[in-house]
This record gives structure tokens, C-alpha cells and sequence, in this order.
């Protein structure tokens, strides 16, 4: 079972290189983040008649995650527990039935910025809720994949120019200690565990400004997190870099994982 995650800026704008990905992914399950569309705006007709079945929480405008499935999906919830008042549409979870269950949990974190503000207080609490929820999916047993846009950098490797993010919400020491508190659970941050001490990089997100994506000057701020009874089913893992040479390309590019389900 390939499980990917895409943040994919807006699934109406990027139709065209969301669906010559998806021709040549071999993917049986896409997480899509930033889908900027309600559910009732969500291009469904045009994936399902490519073989998808489709799950959305969508906003409009911004936010909104869904996810594409090849297998069945069921017990689909949508929204991050631990705060009724929250409206904004960051989380969707499913369990796809292949040749064994795999629960998906599909997360668009807040960025944060300005921070210190409201923003950053809203991103942190958020977190918290995650690592609160993230026990309770730890505590079933079963082989689980969170994964999406984190919108956090783990490491001074995970970024082409660290020094430049040091007064960003995606790399502040607060930050990163949240990520840090949810993986130690117990959770595989599977991009980085197939070489634990590679340098600098891989990169998951180029900005549109300032010639990044030719200079190479990304950061990793989209994740896979692996529960044990998943990592011990990981055959392998990617990043597919190349999507964002493509045309109108998101800035971010896909990451996946494969697993022996």
C-alpha cells in the first residue's frame, strides 16, 4: 500500500499537475492538504471517474484536506478533537481497507505566522490537541500513518538556509519542541529514518518568490509519521522532487510511504 501526502495549494488551480502525478505516482492512498474549496466545490466527478474514491473537509478558500483512496475508506471522521469552537478545516482521518486496515490521519497544521500573536498561541494549542489525539491513535494498536503538512522544520538540516527561519513560527524552539513531544509517543518520522544521518535536506516546499525552487532553497515541513505496528511494515519512502519542476506546480512537492498492507 503507497500512502502519500500532497499539499497540493489549491486543488481547482493545480487539477492538471494533481492528475499527471497521480498518473504516474502508482499511489493507492493521496492525502491532499490546502485543497481552498468547500466540499460541494471539490472537482469529485473528475477523480472518481479516474478510480478514486474521495473524502473531503473542505473550506473556502483556504485550508481544506480530503483524502483520494484506490481501496475502500471507512469510519471517516472529520475534525481535530479537543476544541468544539474550532471551524477550520485542518484534519480528516479513515481507515483504507487493503489486505489489512491502515488508519490514515491527514493533517494541515497552522502556520503560525506572526508569531509571537494570536496566530502562533492558535498553532500551538493545535499541536497540543494533535499530540493529545495522536496517544489515543498510538493506543488502538493498529498500523497508523499521520501524516500531511506540518508546517514545523525539525532540524537545522531540514532547511537549505536555517539561519533565515530562526524568527519564523515554522522554526521556533516552541515549535519544534511540539513536533519533537508528539514523535517521541513513539511515532517514526519516516523520511528521515531511511537515512537518519543524511545532511542537509530532503526538501519538501520551494516558495514561488525570490528564484527558491532554482537556488534549491527549500525546507522540510511535510511529514509521514509512522505508528511501531506501521513502521514495521515500511518497505520503503520518497520524496517526489520532481513534481515541483512541472507546470503551474504546487510550491510544495509529495511525500509518501509504502507499506507491506
Amino acid at each position: 500500500m503507497k500512502i502519500a501526502s500532497f499539499n497540493i495549494n489549491g486543488v481547482k488551480a493545480r487539477i492538471g499537475a494533481l492528475t499527471d502525478w497521480l498518473a504516474g505516482a502508482d499511489a493507492d492512498v493521496v492525502v491532499l492538504q490546502e485543497i481552498k474549496s468547500v466540499d460541494e466545490g471539490f472537482p469529485r466527478d473528475h477523480f472518481g471517474d479516474l478510480g478514486w474514491n474521495v473524502e473531503t473537509h473542505g473550506q473556502k478558500g483556504f485550508n481544506g484536506v480530503a483524502i483520494l483512496s484506490k481501496l475502500p475508506l471507512e469510519d471517516v471522521t472529520r475534525g481535530l478533537p479537543g476544541d468544539e469552537t474550532d471551524d477550520q478545516a485542518r484534519y480528516i482521518e479513515a481507515t483504507v481497507v487493503g489486505d489489512r486496515a491502515v488508519r490514515i490521519a491527514g493533517s494541515y497544521l497552522p502556520n503560525g505566522n506572526p508569531a509571537p500573536g494570536p496566530k502562533y498561541d492558535y498553532k500551538l494549542a493545535w499541536m497540543e490537541r494533535l499530540r493529545v489525539h495522536a496517544a489515543s491513535l498510538l493506543a488502538s494498536e493498529m498500523p497508523v500513518v499521520m501524516l500531511g503538512d506540518y508546517n514545523v522544520i525539525p532540524e537545522p538540516r531540514d532547511a537549505a538556509k536555517p539561519e533565515k527561519w530562526t524568527e519564523d513560527a515554522l522554526f521556533l524552539p516552541e515549535s519544534r519542541a511540539a513536533l519533537r513531544s508528539i514523535l517521541w509517543q513513539g511515532w517514526t518520522d519516516a523520511v528521515r529514518i531511511r537515512d537518519p544521518w543524511a545532511g542537509r535536506g530532503p526538501f519538501t516546499f520551494w516558495d514561488y518568490q525570490g528564484g527558491a525552487w532554482n537556488r534549491d532553497d527549500g525546507i522540510r515541513i511535510d511529514h509521514l509519521l509512522l505508528s511501531p505496528q506501521a513502521a514495521d511494515l515500511m518497505v520503503e519512502t520518497g520524496v517526489d522532487r520532481e513534481a515541483r519542476a512541472g507546470e503551474k506546480p504546487s510550491d510544495h512537492v509529495p511525500v509518501w510511504v509504502r507499506l507491506a498492507a
